[in-house]
């Protein structure tokens, strides 16, 4: 099995658990860790005995087989690696993706921007951008633009906010590069389990990892986030460095694109700063 595909739903479930029992130490979970220990981590055994599940029936949730796990199952496995409540949600979500049978035949419809939210891009005086489900950016105002740089000129499928901040340029301009990265593979993680074999997931995926041994490395970890706000520091050609706080605001219906605006404390010389670059542009 590759780790750098998007993978079948019992697979991913499998590796998900696999990373996060190798990374959890018998200390930290009250047991000893023994003088002659062979493996990383918890054994199986010891993660099903924590449980309270045989460890036949652990070890086939590890191999990718078709095992049913109850909530119950999941909770107790949950509590039993420590897991945070977004990695207890992806949890749920990866066992729920792996007893629903995958739909090759199934049809995705590009995401679009709605008028009305293209209209709230114009008007707005702050950086925006709408990213879509798999970190596409979709669209932006001329604040947001202005942040992004020359990758607003990329071909729309290579307009991709992971991808910006996996580029071995993006050191020069975001000090915080690879915890961005970390962070938004994570996000990519989580989406990408939530649709198992969306043609732009694989698509995505695979261009990423081929690409990126950063992305191959993070892509391997299984981390999970649900990341709605956050900080970013820009070290901007125009205005000099910008730090920005930073929300994500769900558009109504399913899930798919967000609207993420970029702001400054009011009399800040950061805000003040955004103020010049608007008027650069203007």
């Amino acid at each position: 099995m590759s780790d750098t595909t998007a993978d079948s739903p019992r697979q991913e479930l499998a590796e998900f658990l696999r990373t996060r029992r190798t990374r959890l130490r018998p200390q930290d979970v009250g047991l000893e860790p023994g003088p002659r220990r062979r493996v990383a981590g918890l054994r199986r055994e010891e993660l099903a005995l924590l449980a309270g599940v045989s460890s036949d029936y652990y070890q086939r949730m590890e191999q990718g087989r078709d095992v049913r796990p109850s909530d119950q199952v999941l909770d107790a496995l949950a509590r039993a690696l420590n897991f945070s409540p977004e990695e207890t949600r992806h949890l749920h979500g990866l066992a729920a993706a792996a007893r629903t049978p995958v739909d090759a035949a199934r049809r995705y419809e590009p995401e679009e921007v709605p008028e009305t939210t293209l209209r709230l891009l114009r008007s707005t005086t702050s950086p925006a951008l709408v990213v879509g489900r798999f970190l596409d950016v979709l669209s932006w105002n001329p604040l947001g633009g202005a942040l992004l740089g020359g990758f607003t000129g990329l071909p729309w499928h290579e307009r991709n906010l992971l991808a910006l901040f996996l580029h071995p340029d993006a050191d020069q301009t975001c000090p915080d590069r690879a915890a961005t990265a970390a962070e938004l593979t994570g996000m990519l993680r989580r989406q990408v389990a939530t649709t198992p074999g969306h043609p732009r997931a694989v698509e995505l995926v695979g261009q990423l990892a081929v690409g990126s041994d950063e992305f191959a490395t993070l892509w391997a970890r299984h981390d999970v986030e649900e990341t709605t706000r956050g900080q970013m520091r820009i070290d901007h050609p125009m205005v000099g460095t910008l730090n920005l706080d930073w929300d994500a605001y769900p558009m109504p219906g399913a899930p798919g694109p967000v609207l993420i605006v970029y702001t400054a404390p009011e009399h800040s010389p950061d805000a003040e700063r955004l103020r010049l670059l608007a008027g650069l542009l203007g």
